[in-house]
């Protein structure tokens, strides 16, 4: 046994809003990790596991199958307690001790929570947040869809009163946004150079810290860039403020998630564009999932936030399993999923 053998498995958090782009930068560093063994535990919010399958089918050495742990009973940030712990407890029991743990949130989870289970004794003695990085979708923000000061939100909302005074989903963005050691600001292809300029100095205005942004497409990060930051979260908690600081817990009673079974289809550039309709008409925040293609033997991943879609083959269908395609539909509460279900069929 060497002092490897006794040093804390640093951990980095990944979070940040629903389609930003995380299981894609996670995706790139896996298959780019230099060397390192890794272990990744995913917490998909929803039905179907698609996150854990798009991971799972990059087979590479450096993160095998076995060192991927899906956490599909809601939120991290909720259950820290049943759901993180004993996903822990598994990955520090392999066979292999890994060289460093990534954690992939679901995009309505707060980082404070999870973090603070870190000074948990039995979890402080083995592990250490290497970092938490936000993954922000920069061409959603330019387009106004979230807004970074929440002073400016609080402002808006006094002189209209016809906008909601409880969106979580500003909250939320923030609140990841002010835990994070480092910001990844994505999709910058989808944006000019002002938009580039203005999105990130607002981040900056936000973030009371000196954090450092970095931009790039398709989420291509390297590893040397994510991993190996030191930033020891778990003691630095006071510089992290949240919106929720001083509440026990918070729930996600203002989102709905479901799964609805897709049969297969002959035309994916079709299917697409009804997809991007159908969000539109009933305010779909994401959609996710696969689909079978008739007469091909690969599976079609689809990914959409907003009216922004994106599909391509990503691999065979599972050895032995049925063709089943399914798509995850996630909105604020009140969703309708009969609607939406009939505009599915209707596709």
């Amino acid at each position: 046994m060497t002092a490897a053998d006794f040093a804390k498995i640093p951990v980095t958090i990944i979070t940040g809003f629903l389609g930003a782009g995380k299981t894609t930068l996670v995706r790139h560093l896996i298959e780019n990790a230099g060397g390192r063994r890794l272990a990744l535990i995913i917490n998909e919010f929803g039905d179907v596991g698609v996150d854990g399958d798009i991971l799972r089918s990059c087979g590479v050495e450096a993160c095998p199958e076995e060192n991927i742990v899906e956490l599909a009973n809601g939120c991290i940030c909720c259950t820290v307690a049943d759901d993180f712990a004993p996903a822990m407890e598994r990955l520090l029991a392999l066979p292999q001790r890994p060289d460093h743990i990534v954690i992939e949130t679901s995009g309505l989870a707060l980082p404070k929570p999870l973090v603070k289970a870190f000074d948990w004794p039995p979890i402080r003695a083995r592990l250490t947040v290497d970092a938490v990085i936000a993954v922000v979708d920069g061409a959603a923000v330019a387009a106004g869809r979230f807004a970074d000061d929440p002073q400016k939100l609080l402002a808006q909302r006094a002189q209209d009163m016809a906008i909601d005074h409880d969106d979580p989903l500003e909250e939320v963005y923030t609140d990841q946004l002010l835990c994070a050691d480092l910001i990844i600001l994505n999709k910058t292809d989808l944006m000019d150079a002002s938009e580039i300029a203005r999105v990130s100095a607002d981040i900056m205005a936000a973030v009371p810290r000196a954090v450092r942004i970095v931009e790039t497409r398709e989420g291509k990060v390297a590893a040397d860039i994510l991993l190996g930051l030191n930033a020891r979260a778990e003691d630095d908690l006071a510089n992290r403020p949240s919106h929720h600081d001083g509440e026990e817990d918070h729930d996600h009673e203002d989102f709905d998630s479901f799964a609805l079974p897709v049969p297969a289809i002959a035309d994916p550039a079709a299917f697409v564009a009804g997809l991007q309709g159908l969000a539109g008409a009933h305010d779909v925040l994401r959609i996710k999932g696969y689909v079978e293609v008739a007469g091909k033997p690969m599976r079609l991943l689809v990914q959409g936030v907003g009216a922004r879609f994106r599909h391509h083959f990503d691999g065979a269908w599972p050895a032995g399993a049925p063709r089943a395609g399914g798509l995850v539909f996630i909105g604020e509460k009140g969703i309708d999923r009969a609607a939406i279900t009939a505009a599915l069929s209707a596709l």
